[in-house]
């Protein structure tokens, strides 16, 4: 991967639960050798744990840090998706291709890349990651959509 130009101070926070520990390891080894500066909000190990714990720091920190993304991994990355979708200003996009992740950033300006570590593999994920980092929110009529999402309360 080469490193992407996300711009000067972006912040790229990752958290999973214990079924995406291991996918979530590979892939902040792969952002850190490209370059990037991640943060890890947990789990630190395999053991049982709930998503959310995870979700919400990480969505905390994207809200608190702009710009910056969020990457969350579990199991089937629902719970994770459900979890993260509910803070203002957050939203997350559950990819299962690159398609899908060049498409929420293109057109939903997604903020939180959540991935499913028992249904994709190591490979997959990396080029969904390259993908939603090098995507761009196309805005126009795209923004008026992402003004209603923002304006639910």
């Amino acid at each position: 991967m080469r490193k992407l130009f996300l711009g000067e101070g972006v912040k790229i926070f990752i958290g999973s639960d214990h079924a995406g520990f291991g996918l979530k390891n590979k892939l902040m080894a792969y952002l850190q050798q490209a370059g990037h500066e991640v943060s890890d909000l947990g789990t630190h190990a395999e053991t049982s744990c709930d998503y959310a714990d995870f979700a919400h720091p990480v969505c905390k920190g994207v809200l608190a840090q702009v710009p910056s993304f969020g990457i969350l991994i579990c199991g089937s990355g629902i719970g994770m998706s459900m979890a993260a979708n509910r803070h203002h200003g957050i939203r997350a996009a559950l990819c299962h291709n690159s398609l899908e992740a060049r498409l929420t950033r293109e057109h939903n300006d997604a903020n939180v890349l959540v991935l499913g570590a028992r249904i994709i593999g190591e490979d997959l994920a990396k080029d969904i990651l390259d993908t939603f980092l090098r995507g761009t929110f196309a805005g126009g009529r795209h923004q008026a959509r992402v003004a209603k999402i923002e304006s639910c309360t």
